[in-house]
């Protein structure tokens, strides 16, 4: 039985090198191996700018399983600082609770087991990743709590979601102001928590070459945060930081 809670995280991330394996059907030797070459294997993969189609395409189509390998490493690799957006999305999460770039399911498994989240709908432009999940989802029971989207045009979501969670997703998208938007316009007005986080900075040494820095694309993502959320205070030092919708009246 997996215990799919901070302890449970920081023991072996929900089992993840037990499911990844499993689920690719690879011995758990060459896992490793992949994992750790899968950041610089996706850099030489991805263009130096992305349009919004070409960034749709990339992490659609020509990621694949790389995508997955590159998270894994990253999530047992940062698991400290992983547990904490654990602990800041318990205080968040609540309803009809919003995944927005999933990845590999760890903040969607452990939100499908709060007992004040009443589904899970999580969103996610690789296939390979929502197969994953899915598949993590029946491996933990959970199937009836997790539902996988491609994007926000699916008409299976609600149209208001009562929280969201977006960690690691608005620094590589092509315009981040105009994703936080739309999510902004899919939370309830009333009581709708937010979860967010940004690292607009490609490194001083080029160790993020995925992330977008352009001034002005961080400029209006910016005046969008202002013009659209209100922070509230949670006690963990870390960058992921919660929200609720100002009023617009």
């Amino acid at each position: 039985m997996v215990a799919l809670d901070i302890a449970g995280f920081l023991h072996d991330g929900f089992a993840l090198r037990e499911h990844l394996a499993a689920f690719l059907t690879l011995p758990e030797e060459e896992l490793e191996t992949r994992m750790a070459a899968a950041t610089d294997a996706l850099a030489q993969l991805q263009p130096t700018a992305l349009d919004e189609p070409g960034c749709e395409r990339f992490y659609e189509s020509e990621v694949g399983a790389g995508h997955l390998y590159e998270l894994a490493g990253w999530h047992l690799q940062s698991a400290d600082y992983i547990a904490d957006t654990l602990r800041v999305q318990m205080t968040a999460a609540q309803g009809d609770h919003l995944d927005f770039g999933g990845g590999i399911g760890s903040h969607a498994l452990a939100a499908a087991a709060l007992p004040q989240v009443r589904r899970v709908w999580m969103v996610d432009l690789n296939g390979s990743n929502r197969e994953f999940v899915a598949w993590r989802a029946r491996r933990v029971g959970l199937e009836d709590r997790i539902v996988c989207c491609r994007d926000l045009s699916d008409a299976q979501l609600p149209g208001r979601f009562d929280s969201l969670t977006c960690l690691d997703v608005l620094e590589h998208v092509p315009d981040p102001a105009a994703l936080l938007s739309q999510l902004a316009d899919r939370l309830m007005p009333e009581g709708g928590v937010a979860l967010l986080n940004w690292y607009f900075f490609k490194g001083f040494q080029g160790e993020y070459p995925f992330h977008i820095d352009d001034p002005a694309l961080v400029q209006r993502f910016f005046e969008v945060l202002q013009e659209r959320f209100l922070e509230r205070f949670h006690p963990y030092l870390i960058t992921a930081r919660t929200y609720t919708l100002r009023s617009r009246g």
